[in-house]
């Protein structure tokens, strides 16, 4: 039987990779987005071949309304045969400046910070609380004491901003932050049944030609590049999604890593500014 995944925020970009990694590796995968458009085009037309295949289906999904999350978690398990092997948490805020030039003494972020906080961080608990009873195994599965599989897991998709900021990034950076606690507070509570929860943390990832409007135009991802890239990268590059889809099929099938986060960010964390 295939094995199944649900990836969040999945129509463009980083989130637009992964699904179309967790189907050439013969996944049965289910897809929530906000942008109806991009999420219709990447199902119905980028990867129309494995919808026609019954292999991939969608929703679209607000994150920040936890009926919502609930309901459209029922609908993506009755699609993946009431079993979901892989949960990815893509979908968040991916902006991480306060928009219009904003700053901290501005009164008007309040209303950001609780967007930023709401979707990037209670929406990955609460996609990942609705999505137990489809992951959880029996007590005696739960062991792996036999040369079994990787076993159910989920992933969240942070940033590097956890660590490091540019001005004016309070929001983001604190809700990427505080992914990495719920990470390693998960792997501790969800081992009873289980599963193994990690993280992946982007840098500076190009992702314009993993849109609608990329496809129409033709753009790569090397046409993205600028000089500046090889000088803020050890790898002498900007970040592929396909970078980070590399670092998350990983930690599909790493069995014995749980409660960890893997930093794609070429490098650029480490150097001296």
């Amino acid at each position: 039987m295939p094995k199944t995944a649900l990836i969040s925020g999945g129509a463009r970009g980083i989130g637009r990779c992964l699904v179309r990694r967790f189907c050439e590796l013969g996944y049965n995968v289910y897809v929530f987005d906000i942008d109806e458009e991009e999420l219709n085009h990447t199902v119905n037309s980028h990867l129309q071949s494995y919808t026609d295949a019954q292999k991939l289906s969608s929703s679209v999904c607000d994150l920040r309304d936890a009926d919502e999350i609930q309901n459209k978690v029922d609908e993506a398990a009755r699609f993946l045969g009431g079993r979901i092997d892989v949960l990815v948490n893509n979908g968040g805020i991916a902006t991480p400046q306060w928009k219009d030039g904003r700053t901290m003494a501005d009164q008007e972020t309040l209303a950001q910070w609780r967007a930023y906080i709401d979707t990037n961080l209670t929406a990955p608990f609460a996609v990942s609380q609705a999505c137990l009873p489809y992951m959880r195994q029996p007590a005696e599965e739960a062991l792996h004491v036999n040369d079994s599989d990787a076993g159910p897991c989920i992933i969240h998709i942070g940033s590097f901003r956890a660590h490091q900021s540019d001005p004016n990034q309070e929001g983001y950076a604190s809700s990427k932050a505080g992914q990495l606690g719920l990470m390693h507070s998960m792997a501790v509570s969800l081992s009873q049944w289980g599963i193994r929860v990690n993280l992946v943390a982007p840098g500076r990832i190009k992702v314009a030609h993993e849109c609608k409007d990329g496809d129409e135009k033709g753009v790569e991802w090397a046409h993205l590049n600028e000089d500046g890239d090889v000088e803020h990268h050890l790898t002498n590059r900007a970040g592929r999604p396909k970078d980070v889809a590399d670092a998350v099929e990983y930690l599909a099938n790493a069995g014995f890593v749980s409660g960890q986060e893997i930093i794609v960010d070429g490098g650029a964390s480490k150097k001296k500014a």
